[in-house]
């Protein structure tokens, strides 16, 4: 996506695509005319489902308003901190450590209160799979600086949840403005009515109009 905010990331991602991919295809192509054109033109490519829950949230907040090339600078320093990123690795590092890696001292308090989120059992992770998206998202935003745009993408790149539809990520906005309003601004409500036709597949539907405005796969 061309925006200043990134997707979650890990770099032990699995490349595997959602099993539902084809099928959500089909009925984008057959309901929707603009999906109809873009799917094929695209080509045969799709979104791989990426790597484990705490590694992605984390990395989120380390890429919050910084360049792309920053944040992976500081996460390689920050990873090398402990030999393993798992919540209760991090909870024993120190402050002046994780400062020293180039985090800020509000993403430290960020990513310390993510790591008590999971090693306290406050997120239900291995129920998840049974959970509506909405109550997955309340238990995430509840976490300090997980914002509703990364609990979307979270749910749309880590979990698979196939009708994600982030209103809150203005590329996804520019891009149905660009595919179905010939670049007039369009409200949320306006993309909430465009997106009608792609349920129950708004997420499949929404990483091409992503990938309408980027070269490389979102």
């Amino acid at each position: 996506m061309v925006t200043t905010k990134k997707t979650p990331d890990d770099s032990t991602a699995s490349l595997k695509p959602p099993s539902y991919w084809q099928e959500a295809c089909k009925h984008l192509m057959k309901k929707d005319r603009v999906m109809r054109r873009l799917i094929p033109q695209l080509g045969d490519v799709s979104l791989t489902l990426r790597g484990d829950a705490f590694t992605t949230l984390a990395r989120s907040i380390v890429g919050q308003q910084v360049s792309v090339a920053s944040a992976q600078r500081v996460w390689e320093k920050f990873a090398l901190l402990h030999a393993e990123m798992t919540p209760s690795n991090v909870l024993l590092l120190k402050v002046d450590d994780m400062r020293a890696s180039g985090l800020s001292a509000r993403k430290v308090e960020y990513i310390v209160d993510l790591a008590l989120h999971f090693d306290s059992g406050r997120l239900h992770v291995k129920e998840w799979d049974g959970m509506s998206d909405e109550a997955i998202i309340a238990e995430l935003i509840a976490i300090r600086g997980i914002s509703r745009w990364t609990a979307d993408m979270f749910l749309l790149f880590h979990l698979g949840r196939p009708n994600v539809l982030p209103l809150d990520d203005p590329t996804l906005l520019q891009g149905i403005s660009n595919q179905y309003f010939s670049g007039e601004p369009v409200s949320r409500s306006d993309a909430r009515e465009v997106a009608e036709a792609w349920k129950p597949w708004c997420s499949v539907a929404s990483w091409y109009i992503w990938r309408s405005l980027a070269p490389m796969p979102v």
